[in-house]
């Protein structure tokens, strides 16, 4: 897509936030297994190698939905997980975003070819606040050939972000084929909120899914999440919120 239809799709996207927007408020059944909305992560730079035992054997045990790592702890995660239903995932070009698309790509399909499921990566942040939308699709388009099959979820930085942009990046993000927006990296000045949440729920649609990342550490920050529109949360206190911390 160029970058005159993008343009024109996102402010189609925004008049349409400006008319008829309400926040989301989706019922949640009962018998709710939290532990299988949560991606146990753990991307700080000091991670070493024993704590991502513990974070696989923490899911193993819980069944956590995926082990979220830095791309250099995948086969040693592969490897911990193997013949288990947890998935496993990894973050691209993060936690910035502000690496060249080819090298985004080449660590895309180095993961996939040690054993991602996957593919958590961060737009060029920079380009879409100077408009430069046809760059962000790009970018994000490739890593999603690079993936094949697998699953990308396109993370905005909405700290970072006016509303406008949120809106204009989960678009871009839809449609360049990403099968999820995320809020936030965790690493920036703020993580998500369920007004955020609800935007990008709201701009997505029903084909594409929301993951809430970057400060929850409650059941009842989860819960919000979820309520919001989030199909999947990202967080380093899953243990907590499950209660088994």
């Amino acid at each position: 897509m160029d970058k005159f239809m993008l343009e024109k799709t996102i402010k189609e996207v925004i008049e349409r936030v400006n008319q008829s927007y309400e926040p989301i408020n989706r019922k949640l059944s009962g018998e709710l297994n939290l532990a299988r909305y949560i991606d146990h992560t753990l991307l700080k730079p000091d991670a070493t190698p024993e704590m991502i035992k513990t974070l696989c054997m923490e899911a193993r045990e819980n069944n956590f939905f995926s082990v979220c790592v830095n791309s250099c702890h995948l086969p040693l995660v592969t490897k911990l997980l193997e013949g288990t239903d947890v998935a496993r995932a990894v973050v691209i070009g993060f936690p910035l975003g502000a690496v060249p698309t080819d090298v985004k790509v080449y660590e895309t399909e180095w993961s996939l070819n040690h054993g991602a499921d996957e593919f958590d990566m961060v737009i060029n942040i920079g380009y879409l606040k100077a408009g430069l939308y046809d760059l962000v699709f790009e970018d994000i388009a490739k890593v999603v050939k690079a993936a094949k099959d697998k699953v990308v979820k396109v993370i905005i930085e909405t700290a970072l972000l006016t509303e406008a942009e949120k809106i204009a990046a989960c678009v871009i993000a839809k449609e360049a084929g990403a099968a999820f927006v995320k809020t936030s990296t965790g690493f920036s000045s703020g993580g998500a909120t369920a007004e955020d949440v609800s935007l990008m729920k709201f701009v997505v649609g029903d084909n594409v899914k929301v993951k809430a990342s970057g400060g929850m550490r409650t059941r009842e920050d989860m819960i919000r999440m979820l309520i919001a529109g989030a199909d999947r949360i990202g967080t380093s206190s899953g243990m907590k919120i499950i209660g088994k911390k």
